[in-house]
């Protein structure tokens, strides 16, 4: 097969598109109906043969405009064909190799794929192969699904199952949202990152992610990280899901259509005949083919046999918005008028008849509104005037220069008394320009006696594994400066925007007790720290009932925290908020002493 052929006297082929895996993509052109399609051609014997026909079926058998719907199947003496409607855009694997998308785009695009899943399993029919690659935005700006059914018969893939395609289609948001593919079918897409075995959530990937389409992602390929009831487990959850989360999905959609606005027709032409070029036989009778023969272009046209290449021919220029039947012309078009040359203009001013220009002070220069010459100063003359750059002396104003002598000295008067206040405001208040709610101190200035804590913990209720170096923990308490429990390396800092909230140390005092002081002795850099105290006498695992008792920011040695309020706990945390930043972002604290 080869472009021009006809295959079942209706679709001729005009350009392929893939050759791989024993099978051939083309796109081609209905002569019945005079549109644009595509067409999945594989050998008869080959062993995908009848499972593609059954696929078409099935395809055929989802309503939905956001597919892109089986017109035509069948089987000849050579081939086995799927022909699809043809559809023109950007997929969303050529999307993401660019950047990823937006948050709102990628809960629109996955949304309207979501809706089409709805509708194709109600009928108990999967795409079977839902990878970015068959996700298209057309022209349009509308979502459009590709080889649905069909692509995952041409790859050998076994109908999925449902649940197997709710994974796919969450990998979906996750690769629009990170760039990275988690899924376990094939794709353009690079693999998303993994930690002993399990996916990375989107936050830990791209920043700036909303914590709901994360927590969605992470409970569908970490299971044991969803709480109870906030697992998706179909796809008319995932859509509602992510329509929730855009809020009003029509203006999401107008904003699409004005950015992928261009050409809303196809760009193959109607074909209404084809102009055959000599010494290039046609493999198929043309009667056949309803095309008409060089005899009868010669009659209707008057031409000689080898003239034929010159007729018009169709463009398929993918630049041109509106193809046509395009014929040379016969006479190029006349060259435009040559540019008619700018009158020349003499560099130098002509000398005047007495052999040198005459100067003259400015204020008696001529009136020369009125000369016409293109020298203003008149050539006929041979004046050029001279600008005095020396100016008159002024008469001395009585009184100035004691008035300036003034001026001078009541400014250094107030320079003088502002350095007074000044020197005097630094004695009163320390020098201290930069006071801090919790400043450096010595051990002598603690308050309050020393409680040993009954037990001692890590805190990372918003890690992964819930540990952040839990075997350091007694270094924070074993009264040595030199040893210190630090934190586990971050690309990211803390904070809102960053990969977490936070992390700590957690102390059970025993029972409650009143909180007078707690010291801090932070090492590595300036370092952010809040004292949490919760409520209750369990354990706390997050910080529902925890209440901020005391902050300190940029602290880089022992520091002392003194609660705004009185406060009555058994467990505390000493949380950081913010990490010195060294090769990555990660504290340490050395030492910590509760007084009650």
């Amino acid at each position: 097969m080869r472009p021009g052929d006809v295959l079942t006297g209706r679709y001729r082929l005009i350009d392929l598109l893939s050759d791989a895996r024993g099978g051939r993509f083309w796109r081609a052109w209905d002569g019945v109906l005079a549109r644009p399609v595509a067409v999945h051609l594989i050998d008869r014997e080959d062993p995908r043969a009848d499972a593609l026909i059954t696929a078409a079926r099935r395809s055929a058998q989802v309503l939905d405009p956001r597919l892109l719907r089986v017109l035509d199947a069948g089987v000849t003496d050579t081939w086995c064909y799927v022909v699809n409607e043809w559809g023109e855009g950007q997929s969303l694997d050529t999307m993401l190799a660019e950047e990823p998308l937006t948050p709102r785009r990628a809960a629109w695009v996955i949304g309207e794929v979501a809706e089409l899943l709805t509708t194709a399993h109600g009928l108990g029919i999967t795409h079977g192969r839902l990878v970015p690659d068959n996700v298209m935005i057309d022209e349009r700006g509308s979502v459009k699904v590709v080889g649905f059914a069909v692509d995952a018969a041409l790859h050998g893939v076994t109908p999925a199952a449902l649940g197997a395609e709710l994974v796919d289609l969450v990998g979906l948001l996750y690769a629009a949202l990170t760039g990275r593919w988690p899924g376990p079918s094939g794709s353009k897409v690079p693999a998303a990152p993994r930690d002993h075995g399990r996916v990375l959530r989107p936050r830990q990937v791209r920043a700036g992610v909303p914590r709901v389409l994360d927590a969605l992602c992470d409970g569908v390929f970490n299971p044991d990280h969803a709480l109870p009831g906030q697992r998706v487990r179909s796809a008319s959850e995932v859509a509602m899901a992510m329509f929730d989360f855009i809020g009003d999905r029509n203006a999401v959609a107008a904003a699409e259509a004005a950015r992928t606005r261009g050409n809303t027709t196809p760009r193959i032409p109607r074909i209404e005949t084809f102009a055959l070029a000599p010494g290039l036989p046609s493999d198929e009778d043309p009667a056949d083919d309803a095309l008409p023969s060089a005899d009868s272009l010669n009659e209707s046209t008057g031409e000689l046999p080898g003239e034929l290449t010159q007729a018009g021919v169709p463009v398929f220029d993918d630049e041109i918005l509106d193809p046509q039947w395009r014929t040379p012309s016969a006479e190029p078009a006349p060259p435009p008028p040559p540019f008619e040359d700018n009158p020349e203009r003499p560099l130098f001013a002509p000398d005047s008849p007495e052999g040198g220009p005459a100067l003259y002070p400015r204020h008696d220069v001529p009136d020369l509104s009125d000369s016409s010459t293109f020298w203003p100063w008149g050539t006929e003359v041979g004046k050029v005037p001279i600008m005095d750059d020396e100016p008159e002396e002024e008469e001395p104003v009585p009184g100035r220069r004691w008035m300036r002598g003034a001026w001078i000295l009541a400014a250094s008067l107030l320079v003088l008394l502002a350095m007074i206040y000044g020197f005097n405001r630094g004695r009163s208040d320390g020098g201290d320009d930069d006071p801090t709610p919790a400043e450096p101190i010595s051990e002598s200035q603690a308050t309050g006696a020393a409680v040993a804590p009954k037990a001692t913990f890590d805190f990372d209720p918003q890690g992964d594994s819930r540990e952040e170096n839990p075997d350091q923990v007694a270094l924070a308490f074993d009264s040595d400066s030199a040893t210190a429990w630090q934190t586990m390396s971050y690309r990211q800092n803390f904070g809102p925007g960053g990969i977490k909230d936070g992390v700590g140390l957690l102390i059970d005092l025993g029972k409650a007790r009143h909180l007078s002081q707690v010291s801090v002795e932070v090492t590595g850099g300036k370092t952010d720290l809040e004292l949490l105290g919760f409520t209750g006498t369990t354990r706390p695992e997050d910080l529902a009932n925890s209440t901020v008792l005391a902050s300190a920011s940029g602290v880089d040695g022992l520091t002392r925290l003194n609660p705004q309020q009185p406060a009555t706990t058994r467990w505390v945390a000493v949380w950081l908020t913010s990490l010195p930043d060294a090769d990555g972002f990660r504290g340490q604290i050395a030492e910590v002493q509760i007084r009650s």
